[in-house]
């Protein structure tokens, strides 16, 4: 009777603990990425979606609207230092990141209201900076969406597209 109650009791704690590391597991993890381009030092703050077998662009990140650039509250980008950005000065900060992609190209917006859920309450009219990129195929699928801050770009990367953005 001892042992059978003894292995209730691990089974019991195997299964509450089971549960309760489930519960700390987020769909999309908070990532933070940090580096340096030309002396400024950069941080990214985002939600880490991942594919799951779904087409992303141009279906679950249609074209043509504005997408949070990761998951969960919009991505954050702050720079200490002011950098020009696709040619175009972004003054030192913290900014709201967005991205409205389409078929060949992509808008990237910096936005001053950067706490803020989503991209569903954004105002253009807080915008900082609005320019263009151009996504790329990707060499291999990207899983998880993933920034990568390079010597001259930021890179966002997700299933078959990066998008570099020029940093000086």
């Amino acid at each position: 009777m001892k042992l059978q109650k003894r292995i209730g009791i691990f089974l019991m704690t195997l299964v509450m603990t089971a549960f309760a590391n489930a519960q700390d597991k987020k769909a999309s993890p908070a990532e933070t990425v940090t580096g340096k381009i030309n002396g400024a030092t950069i941080t990214i703050n985002y939600g880490s979606p991942s594919v799951k077998g779904r087409a992303i662009w141009g279906e679950l990140v249609p074209f043509g609207e504005v997408w949070r650039a990761g998951a969960n509250e919009a991505t954050t980008f702050e720079t200490d230092k002011e950098i020009t950005v696709e040619g175009k000065k972004l003054p030192a900060g913290k900014y709201a990141f967005f991205v409205i992609p389409e078929k060949d190209a992509a808008t990237i917006i910096f936005n001053k209201e950067w706490k803020q859920w989503g991209a569903y309450k954004m105002d253009a009219k807080q915008d900082q900076l609005r320019v263009k990129a151009t996504p790329k195929k990707s060499a291999s699928m990207t899983e998880k969406l993933v920034y990568k801050i390079n010597k001259d770009n930021i890179t966002l990367s997700w299933e078959n597209w990066d998008i570099p953005v020029k940093i000086k």
